[in-house]
């Protein structure tokens, strides 16, 4: 090969790494400790999953969400016991009606008589792209216990998430969450209100300056459901330095009741891909095959213009 041909491909290089073509060569990095699951890429934090039971002078206790969430230049994104809602935390999933029968046995969402038990997690599928945590959770309520008191799991979760390296100005967090019921007539439901809220949420600083955005172009956060077929970005000045900075939440097409309609505020509050939907009707868990949600997170640098959301979209469609 002559020297020529040498600085050719050296500069085509270059321009492939400059571009983002080119994957980091830092990888993604999990550590896995006895109450969270610290995942980090380089010197880089991307998040922690909460495994361990956290709570506010006892009160609130809750496991099994994210948070901290970072900005791709290291700013904490999600919020954690919102003085104005205590009990909504980072990057959760949870469910306001909880039914075995009629019997009412808990709220996951505003945590009462609820409680998750991780009892299980681990790394699995590790390849040079992307790395994915398994989790295995069992749901349990002082409502629903046996014979000498102990409370009975009620339903046992298997959440996957996993996290890809950084691209050229935006990083992929999917989520693959498998709810298998452990007694029969087990129903879980949404606010029992017009809102319907419940599910996959995301509880994320905001700033007035904030722009909500679907696939239509601009949406405005209304008190009940609004339409957004598979996608919502939410951008703003939240980067480091006010830099401006994002989160899109998509939803998968295979879920149940896609598209989902979504719970969306501009303040004091989280960001909700609603199921079920109309929240007051409970849906029923089998015990035999698991009801599974997937939903990908799109953390970005700039608004919701510096990457095409329904390219990413349309590829995380195809995903099974």
């Amino acid at each position: 090969m002559d020297g020529y041909m040498r600085i050719t491909i050296l500069i085509a290089l270059i321009l492939l790494l400059h571009s983002g073509k080119i994957a980091s060569a830092q990888k993604v990095e999990i550590d896995i400790r006895p109450d969270a699951i610290h995942v980090t890429e380089g010197k880089d934090s991307v998040l922690t999953f909460q495994t361990g039971e956290k709570s506010l002078n006892g009160a609130y206790t809750r496991a099994n969400y994210i948070h901290p969430l970072y900005t791709l230049d290291g700013q904490v994104l999600t919020e954690d016991f919102p003085p104005d809602h205590l009990h909504q935390r980072g990057i959760f999933w949870a469910w306001h009606q909880l039914y075995i029968g009629d019997k009412r046995i808990g709220d996951g969402w505003e945590i009462v008589d609820f409680s998750w038990e991780v009892i299980s997690a681990k790394v699995v599928g590790d390849t040079a792209d992307a790395r994915t945590i398994r989790t295995e959770v069992l749901w349990k309520s002082p409502q629903w216990t046996v014979q000498n008191g102990n409370e009975k799991a009620v339903v046992r979760e298997t959440t996957h998430i996993t996290v890809y390296p950084e691209e050229e100005s935006y990083r992929k967090i999917d989520f693959k969450i498998s709810l298998l019921a452990l007694e029969k007539g087990m129903r879980i439901g949404g606010s029992e209100d017009d809102k319907g809220y419940g599910g996959f949420s995301a509880r994320i600083r905001l700033d007035d300056r904030m722009v909500f955005t679907g696939p239509d172009g601009k949406v405005n956060p209304q008190n009940l459901p609004v339409e957004a077929r598979g996608w919502i970005d939410i951008s703003g000045p939240v980067g480091k330095g006010g830099a401006m900075a994002g989160l899109s939440i998509l939803s998968h097409p295979d879920n149940p009741g896609y598209p989902n309609p979504w719970i969306l505020r501009s303040s004091g509050s989280m960001q909700n891909a609603v199921y079920p939907h109309p929240g007051a009707i409970p849906v029923p868990l089998s015990d035999m095959k698991p009801t599974t949600l997937r939903y990908r997170l799109i953390i970005h640098h700039g608004d919701q213009h510096t990457l095409d959301i329904s390219e990413i979209h349309a590829d995380f469609s195809k995903t099974r």
